[in-house]
């Protein structure tokens, strides 16, 4: 239970943590950049004794980690800007009630089987999504980014998942996280050098020091997720959803709490529907 409780912290640290880059007015892409490669260190400096040279052996590990590190950095950016505009609370919803899709793909890709419950829990998931995304206005067209999170995370927690469940023969999950969150880093400083060179950016340390700061939570909530899968003799979509059911309830707080967002009663709404959907989503796979 330990490491699914660290894994719920970690997740929740990432939303407040973009939060406050808009405040201190930190360069979100560069912080991101340095965030992977601190992920990467922590990760290699931590548990690099883990790796033996059988870990070339089967390599289909690294296909994977290439897939997570698009994943990563494609759903990272929008998720900092999504907070910022959006708020933490209707971000963190929208990723987190990523697990229906999730569930969907276990589903086919596992050939799970389809009940009501499941069928229910899915369609909450997705009227809280709507509820928390849709907004009127100006502000509208940020609203995609929710729905991107929502697939894309949902696209990213099965990956995940499939991976710790057929490919990680050769390699330990804490490794696995590092070389993917490393590879995300290294697909960053491609795209920072490209806007240095065109002298759109520049390097400032403020934003070092803020990728070091948003490294640390970002590495433990993708290990320690995985490690959750072997450690907490439940079902992996159950994991999942009890996971997210808690970073849901725990980021909503901080975003109505700490930065004072606008609790309307059509988000309100949206996150009751939320914490029901993955109660659902939970019990319909025990």
């Amino acid at each position: 239970m330990i490491p699914l409780l660290l894994s719920i912290l970690s997740s929740s640290a990432i939303f407040a943590i973009f939060k406050l880059f808009e405040r201190f007015k930190i360069d979100t892409f560069q912080a991101i950049v340095f965030n992977y490669f601190t992920a990467f260190f922590i990760g290699i400096i931590l548990y690099g004794h883990q790796w033996n040279e059988k870990g070339f052996d089967e390599i289909s590990w690294f296909f994977y980690a290439v897939i997570c590190a698009l994943l990563f950095i494609g759903l990272f950016l929008i998720m900092g800007r999504s907070s910022q505009i959006n708020g933490v609370a209707s971000t963190s919803v929208a990723v987190k009630m990523s697990t229906a899709i999730s569930i969907i793909l276990m589903i086919v890709g596992y050939s799970e089987k389809f009940t009501a419950l499941k069928a229910s829990g899915i369609l909450l998931a997705l009227v809280s999504v709507f509820l928390v995304s849709y907004t009127k206005g100006k502000k509208a067209p940020a609203s995609w980014m929710l729905l991107v999170l929502f697939f894309g995370s949902g696209t990213l927690d099965f990956v995940l998942n499939y991976v710790q469940n057929f490919e990680l023969k050769t390699i330990s999950t804490a490794l696995f996280s590092a070389f993917a969150l490393g590879l995300a880093g290294v697909l960053g400083a491609l795209i920072l050098s490209v806007r240095i060179i065109q002298g759109s950016t520049k390097i400032e340390l403020k934003n070092i020091a803020a990728g070091i700061v948003l490294g640390i939570p970002n590495y433990f909530s993708i290990y320690l997720l995985i490690h959750s899968y072997r450690t907490t003799g439940w079902q992996d979509s159950t994991v999942l959803a009890v996971t997210n059911v808690s970073v849901v309830l725990l980021s909503s707080l901080i975003g109505f709490l700490a930065f004072e967002e606008n609790a309307t009663s059509r988000k309100i709404i949206g996150l009751i529907s939320a914490i029901l959907a993955i109660v659902i989503l939970s019990l319909a796979n025990k």
